[in-house]
């Protein structure tokens, strides 16, 4: 039964996909292991392995096995793996906004990482409510069903999910900008107001946060080309183009050189020759 529940929630995310073009959630799959570092978790982000397996971090590596699911605090970039069982690896990753957590207390003045649970069946009936759901429900109502899955969690036992968000910092809340309109190169001039400070106080922000605008702005960039490979077949020129590059040999440099690894390698981990 529990098998089952797994494999019909592979085939009813594929199948919303296929049908939708923007839904709530997003699904990575490969057949041949992926190894990404320094990948950026800039929202709360739960991850359900539903095939293969994943590891998180370099020297003691956290195993997160089909079944299992991990959630991730938005404060670090991590290295990651992820491996294929005998057909592949496919999870299914939901992204938490801030406000989603509005509702949730817990008496920890510390923020958790990640914390790891288990997918038992009523988790994975609710998520495959949600994948389903997906297809017909208007995106201004995601935040709420977003937030049943985050009480659900809650009241399995998992009451650290109130304590995996970090407050909004400068970064944070920079990067969320920059990717609301990707294509535009905005200058530190009309960030700076769309933060309601003036440009020397963004910069001098940033450098406390131990980065800067560019930074963040190649970040995001090149997080937005990672998501673009992971979930779609586009031609790696286009992908490149729609993450702001004109140049292809550009992009494929400043991935590599973030990423580990380059945007053709990471494709060919999820074809079949």
């Amino acid at each position: 039964m529990f098998l089952a529940i797994m494999k019909q929630l592979i085939l009813s995310s594929r199948q919303v996909l296929q049908e939708c073009e923007q839904v709530p959630f997003s699904v990575y799959s490969s057949i041949e292991e992926q190894r990404i570092f320094n990948v950026p978790i800039i929202k709360p982000m739960l991850i359900c392995v539903l095939e293969g397996c994943k590891k998180i971090g370099k020297e003691e590596p956290i195993t997160c096995p089909a079944g299992n699911f991990i959630f991730l605090s938005n404060s670090p970039n991590i290295d990651m793996r992820n491996i294929p069982s005998d057909t592949e690896y496919f999870a299914l990753l939901i992204e938490f906004d801030f406000e989603d957590f509005k509702h949730l207390s817990y008496e920890n003045s510390k923020t958790d990482m990640f914390f790891q649970g288990k997918l038992d069946s009523i988790l994975q009936k609710t998520l495959q409510q949600f994948v389903e759901w997906s297809a017909f429900a208007p995106s201004s109502i995601w935040s709420m069903r977003k937030q049943e899955i985050l009480q659900l969690i809650y009241h399995l036992g998992y009451k650290q999910v109130a304590a995996v968000i970090e407050s909004a910092s400068v970064s944070h809340r920079l990067h969320h900008i920059i990717c609301a309109d990707i294509l535009s190169d905005l200058s530190a001039n009309v960030l700076s107001a769309k933060l309601a400070m003036s440009e020397s106080t963004l910069r001098r922000k940033l450098n406390a946060e131990g980065t800067s605008l560019q930074a963040i702005k190649d970040r995001a960039k090149l997080s937005h080309g990672l998501h673009l490979l992971q979930t779609s077949l586009a031609p790696i020129g286009h992908v490149a183009q729609q993450c702001g590059y004109l140049s292809q040999s550009r992009f494929t440099d400043r991935f590599k050189q973030l990423f580990g690894i380059t945007p053709r390698e990471l494709r060919k981990t999820r074809m079949r020759d």
